[in-house]
């Protein structure tokens, strides 16, 4: 039986850090990112990791090798993203497109895929040998905007890590890069999907016209030191199943009923996670959705779109009422705050960014959940088939680590396909969480004793 993956150690083997630029030369242009694109929030590496098995219909070919040739033809399609992002008055974001590359690493692993364990997700053991933070290229300006680091596993496997600038893309954005590398690396001479910048269609209005109140941007003085302590921080990855998701809906009413497992999943981690971190019973907490918008335009936005089209809608209440009230309270917020957005909400969020200085999303006494289970990641294929697990390489990115989290789709060592998700807690919380979380999964009695999988660091 392999070990568990938490406390598995190998060596990796680094190639010099060099530059992969496009293929063909590429226009040398200025070209301005949206004003959702450029907000403070965004402003971060997003890491994602992929898993792929020993295929032995490739014999012979060498991942990095193929991956390596195939990002320089992409770039030639994708040139902004071998740009370098510079800063324009009012703190407007401006790629000059220079041709310059994106940052590649070779490597090798003395691992086997098997090593990793049967679950393979979030946390990663030596995930930072794994997508290696080339010391100078992580900053937001000025540097490159993507960093791919190609390892090489013992069995004939490998893992493919991505950092992505996350002004560029959104997960969409970035899926479609991604697929669009693996198409060419299987023999494709351009893109099934061309990419479309357009990145004017989610521009402020002229003039600015604010029309939602957006609290998901309200200035919020963290007068208790509430925000998460980084040191002291635990990894835990939680599964949901449809044992797990059924008993969850045990809780939701009638006229509940047609929520969606996001939804109630978000609703189920914000209290308990807000029960866990005991904020103030008085002071104010928010849930913060991603919601993709790209279907809420008329027209909606063009096939190809591959900047940043999402919202982040928000619910507010007080910790007393959140953690009081059943389940169902929960639930109504997160779904009326995500019914919230349509094309008039991102016309006024864009308004309200530039009107405000381009904040970033309030963070104290937040959580924000962002469903990655349809993004694509698990599709993506070099020639080697599908990841054995595809997606974010970590919970709680951003700016404030911890208050973000992801669910991403998984299937368990039993073969039952669910999701997962990574969370990043202080300890004693952490402890608190569990404890709120398998008392309500274990709220009905016919449910039995839960097969909840929790892996940590």
């Amino acid at each position: 039986m392999a070990p568990p993956a938490t406390s598995l150690v190998f060596t990796v083997r680094r190639c010099k850090p060099e530059l992969v630029a496009p293929a063909k030369p590429t226009p040398h242009e200025f070209k301005q990112l949206s004003d959702i694109d450029d907000q403070e929030g965004l402003r971060f590496q997003i890491p994602v990791i992929q898993f792929y098995k020993y295929d032995p219909s490739m014999q012979g070919r060498d991942p990095a090798r193929v991956i390596r040739e195939a990002l320089a033809k992409t770039l030639v399609f994708y040139y902004p993203l071998a740009g370098r992002l510079r800063e324009g008055p009012g703190r407007k974001l401006v790629i000059e497109c220079t041709g310059e590359g994106i940052v590649f690493i070779e490597a090798d692993a003395d691992v086997t895929l098997k090593q990793f364990g049967d679950a393979l997700q979030p946390p990663f053991p030596c995930l930072e040998e794994l997508l290696f933070d080339v010391p100078g290229s992580g900053e937001v300006l000025n540097c490159p905007l993507v960093l791919v680091q190609v390892t090489r596993l013992k069995c004939g496997g490998f893992i493919f890590a991505l950092r992505l600038n996350h002004t560029m893309c959104d997960a969409a954005g970035l899926v479609q890069f991604m697929a669009a590398v693996g198409e060419i690396a299987c023999g494709a001479s351009s893109p099934s999907i061309l990419p479309v910048w357009q990145r004017r269609l989610l521009d402020a209005r002229d003039p600015p016209s604010v029309t939602f109140a957006h609290r998901e941007y309200d200035e919020v003085a963290d007068t208790k030191g509430t925000l998460i302590p980084l040191d002291d921080m635990l990894h835990k990855s939680f599964f949901f199943g449809p044992s797990e998701v059924s008993a969850l809906r045990k809780f939701v009413p009638h006229h509940l009923g047609k929520c969606s497992t996001f939804e109630l999943l978000t609703a189920c981690l914000w209290r308990c996670r807000t029960i866990a971190i005991k904020p103030d019973p008085n002071e104010e907490v928010r849930i913060i959705c991603i919601v993709d918008a790209r279907s809420k335009f008329n027209p909606p936005l063009p096939t190809g779109y591959y900047g940043n089209g999402f919202a982040f809608p928000v619910a507010v209440t007080t910790t007393e009422k959140l953690c009081k009230n059943p389940l169902s309270y929960a639930l109504e917020l997160v779904k009326k705050a995500k019914n919230e957005v349509n094309e008039e909400y991102m016309r006024s969020v864009a308004d309200m960014l530039v009107t405000r200085g381009r904040p970033h999303f309030t963070v104290v006494r937040a959580y924000l959940v962002s469903d990655l289970t349809r993004a694509g990641f698990k599709d993506v294929d070099f020639g080697w088939g599908k990841p054995v697990y595809g997606g974010a390489a970590k919970g709680g990115v951003g700016a404030i680590p911890g208050v973000a989290s992801f669910l991403i789709p998984f299937k368990n060592n039993m073969g039952e396909d669910g999701i997962v998700v990574p969370i990043c807690l202080p300890a004693p919380a952490m402890e608190i969480f569990v404890k709120e979380l398998d008392g309500l999964l274990k709220g009905q009695p016919e449910i039995g004793n839960s097969k909840f999988i929790v892996s940590s660091l």
